[in-house]
């Protein structure tokens, strides 16, 4: 009976990786590149945003 289930389970499983549509390799390329360009805009921009803060916090407290 359980094995039963874990068959079903496995074959059912397979049938959904079938289905299932993969990205092509482009589109893998695209993605990556713009999530590692969007990460350097982020970083540079909360670079500068700290700068910033670091800054008026010093003419605060001088």
């Amino acid at each position: 009976m359980k094995f039963e289930k874990i068959t079903r389970f496995f074959r059912e499983v397979r049938a959904e990786m079938q289905a299932v549509t993969w990205p092509t390799k482009d589109d893998v390329k695209e993605g990556t590149v713009v999530v590692i360009v969007m990460s350097a805009i982020m970083a540079i921009f909360l670079s500068l945003v700290d700068l910033g803060f670091g800054q008026i916090v010093k003419l605060v407290f001088k």
